[in-house]
């Protein structure tokens, strides 16, 4: 949801900006619910195959021993392809987290535009973006939605900063000017009164 789907429902601009900038470090419920199937799923499978292995080991013959060994063999795989799974997620969510915070306008464009085998998930922190997207905000400043200051960019006009102030006041001179037309409208209307009333 971004800032103007929120003023959309009746969030004041600075509201919407608030819960534009608190939505970067929440974790979608999508991301988590997609997070904690595939670990029940994983926990569910793992436990079906220790079971079986349980079973085989009862039995005491070759070609069973075989079994086991593939089995065993599954089991690391998959155990290694879930973890992959795992941290692509946990890569992809930490790239666009830190896209949102350095004010990119459009996520997906600048992902094509970075060199992700150059950057590497540390924890939570991406050791190798920074200097990315230093280099891209010099050379395709247009791709984030901030100034040389950091600020927003308004387009369309010039925001008050408070320090100055539109001057709505008449000079002195258009004052007087403004009171002698309006007092000889007012005598044009009156003589034209006195002509009507006393002729």
């Amino acid at each position: 949801m971004n800032k103007e789907q929120l003023i959309a429902l009746g969030l004041t601009e600075e509201q919407a900006d608030k819960v534009v900038a608190g939505i970067g470090t929440m974790i979608p419920k999508s991301r988590f619910d997609d997070i904690n199937d595939a670990k029940k799923q994983l926990d569910i499978d793992l436990a079906a195959r220790d079971k079986q292995l349980e079973d085989l080991k009862k039995v005491d013959a070759e070609g069973l021993q075989a079994e086991i060994t593939r089995l065993q063999g599954e089991n690391v795989t998959s155990k290694a392809d879930y973890e992959s799974k795992i941290q692509k997620q946990s890569y992809e969510f930490a790239l666009e987290r830190a896209l949102t915070d350095a004010k990119v306008k459009n996520p997906k464009a600048v992902k094509a535009l970075l060199n992700t085998e150059a950057i590497k998930l540390d924890g939570e922190k991406l050791l190798g973006l920074d200097e990315q997207l230093k280099t891209l905000s010099e050379s395709d400043g247009y791709l984030f939605a901030q100034d040389s200051e950091g600020k927003p960019v308004f387009k369309g006009f010039t925001p008050m900063d408070g320090k100055q102030q539109i001057n709505t006041e008449p000079k002195a001179g258009d004052y007087g000017k403004q009171m002698a037309e309006g007092l000889a409208k007012s005598n044009e209307g009156l003589e034209d009164a006195r002509k009507s009333y006393f002729e």
